[in-house]
């Protein structure tokens, strides 16, 4: 028989319980910068050395934390389901945890890609500066999707929710497009989990929706127990 499939949609609020900065503050900032000026491709070309630099703290960070009970409880699941876990995050953890099947929607900091040829990806877990070019003679860059550039994986992961027997949405705004959208692909009759403390998804809009408002190392184990059972 074939296993049911359970499309995971996860966001900031999972990581921030393992110490990841989910890099926005209140005020709009990343780290005391501008939006712009780390995470596009203008602040790229007038900057590098300080985009770079940006990542390259991100990067170390990832090193000093750990995967959560969030994480880990997803890779319980797999022993029972089709497990694909669609990604906002730009770090490893849910690889960490022993995730198998992921997607990543905004790139991954454990890469870096040539800035010429953005198909040449590679594995990079140190400091990415300038003058490290790929074999064409190019820079390399961190392999994230900025503001104003195309998600790539989007349509990779609308395949994925169009085949959904159970959507689990776990700490994500659902304010940030396209990934937002993608609660919008899965089937009518598809069954929806939103585990976030400050669900953004009204209760009423759909039909199957059951909303946990506990953070994610609490809510997802109670959301992967009783689907176990």
């Amino acid at each position: 028989m074939e296993r049911k499939k359970i499309v995971v949609l996860t966001g900031a609020g999972i990581s921030a319980e393992s110490g990841i900065k989910t890099f926005r503050d209140a005020d709009g900032l990343w780290e005391g910068h501008d939006v712009m000026e780390v995470a596009s491709p203008d602040g790229f070309e007038k900057n590098p050395a300080l985009v770079l630099d940006f990542y390259n703290q991100r990067r170390r960070q990832l090193k000093e934390v750990a995967p959560n009970k969030g994480h880990l409880s997803l890779v319980d699941l797999e022993k029972h389901y089709n497990v694909v876990i669609i990604t906002q995050n730009v770090d490893n953890l849910h690889e960490r945890a022993g995730s198998s099947h992921i997607i990543h929607l905004h790139g991954e900091l454990s890469k870096s890609r040539s800035t010429k040829a953005p198909y040449k990806v590679y594995d990079c877990s140190d400091d990415i500066v300038l003058g490290n070019l790929c074999e064409n003679g190019a820079q390399l860059r961190p392999h994230i999707v900025w503001f104003g550039e195309a998600v790539p994986m989007i349509e990779t992961a609308v395949a994925e929710c169009v085949q959904a027997d159970i959507l689990l949405i776990i700490g994500t705004s659902m304010q940030v497009y396209p990934a937002a959208s993608l609660i919008d692909f899965v089937p009518k009759n598809t069954k929806i989990y939103f585990i976030d403390p400050n669900p953004a998804v009204p209760q009423k809009s759909y039909e199957n929706l059951t909303v946990i408002a506990e953070n994610a190392s609490v809510g997802v184990p109670k959301v992967v127990n009783e689907l176990i059972k």
